[in-house]
């Protein structure tokens, strides 16, 4: 498959002029959806909201309203887990090998099943880092052993667990604990974020990888936060919270990255204003990582 056949239309990111510093491409894909259809909606939110949120950073005075994006548009929509893995590993093999490190990709999703076809597809297999209210690290739920809740358990098989870091469980299956404790899968869990220690144990641990693909689950936010997520679990993180330990990233080059979950059906436009801001972030580390 080749990048050109592989999009459909639709509104796009706002854009400055000259070289790209990142490009985006939305994965419209929600099949293995176990409680809200309607992430698939989720890559023309979020593009919606950042084209209407402020986007300077005067902590580095990059004001993205001046920097160029290449929004690549989405990927052609299908209802199957195979075909959907199989283009995005497609994809992203192909424009991080042509792109990296000059110009990072990031992946809208969608719901986070994504994830398995672009981390393992990305040159150089840098480390993970997972930001997610839930550990997906299932054998299957409802028989399928390759979506949304089983896409870290696939990764951690396929890789080992060593080079995984993951952020802010709070709700998860027997199952999945035990799996956990084998895997070697590092974690800075919800109280450590609730007591204070998140960013620092996040940079810590982030500093052993060199590069990492950063997967944010916006449902690491407390429905307060961000009612519209495909799996909502009290008890979440705030949005200051989230920008925290993004912060803890700021030292790590961030080749691939992906926002999933969003789920504009359910929302009050403060998910999809998180995930922008989430965006926002990744724009600004791109800017930052290449000037460096």
């Amino acid at each position: 498959m080749g990048l050109a056949d592989l999009y459909s239309g639709g509104p796009l990111i706002m854009s400055g002029a000259g070289e790209p510093a990142l490009s985006v491409l939305g994965v419209p894909f929600d099949s293995t959806h176990s409680y809200r259809p309607g992430c698939r909606f989720g890559p023309q939110a979020i593009r919606e909201a950042f084209n209407n949120i402020e986007v300077y950073h005067p902590g580095s005075g990059t004001d993205l309203e001046d920097v160029a994006i290449d929004d690549m548009g989405d990927l052609a929509h299908t209802v199957l887990t195979k075909q959907m893995l199989k283009m995005v590993s497609g994809v992203v093999a192909e424009a991080v090998a042509e792109a990296a490190p000059a110009r990072p990709l990031v992946l809208l999703g969608g719901e986070h099943s994504l994830t398995y076809g672009s981390y393992t597809a990305v040159p150089g297999r840098p480390g993970l880092v997972v930001l997610d209210a839930h550990y997906d690290l299932r054998d299957e739920l409802a028989g399928v052993r390759d979506g949304h809740a089983s896409f870290l358990r696939r990764i951690a098989e396929e890789r080992g667990g060593d080079s995984i870091i993951h952020v802010g469980a709070r709700a998860f299956a027997r199952e999945e604990a035990e799996y956990l404790t084998k895997s070697g899968i590092r974690t800075v869990t919800a109280r450590d974020i609730e007591d204070g220690r998140g960013p620092a144990l996040l940079a810590d641990l982030a500093s052993t990888l060199g590069s990492a693909y950063l997967s944010v689950d916006i449902d690491v936010l407390d429905p307060a936060f961000a009612p519209g997520v495909g799996n909502p679990e009290a008890a979440g993180i705030t949005s200051r919270e989230l920008l925290a330990l993004l912060g803890a990233l700021d030292e790590t080059r961030l080749p691939c990255s992906d926002i999933v979950e969003l789920n504009p059906v359910h929302d009050s436009g403060a998910a999809a204003a998180a995930a922008a801001r989430v965006l926002s972030w990744m724009a600004e580390s791109a800017v930052r990582h290449a000037s460096g």
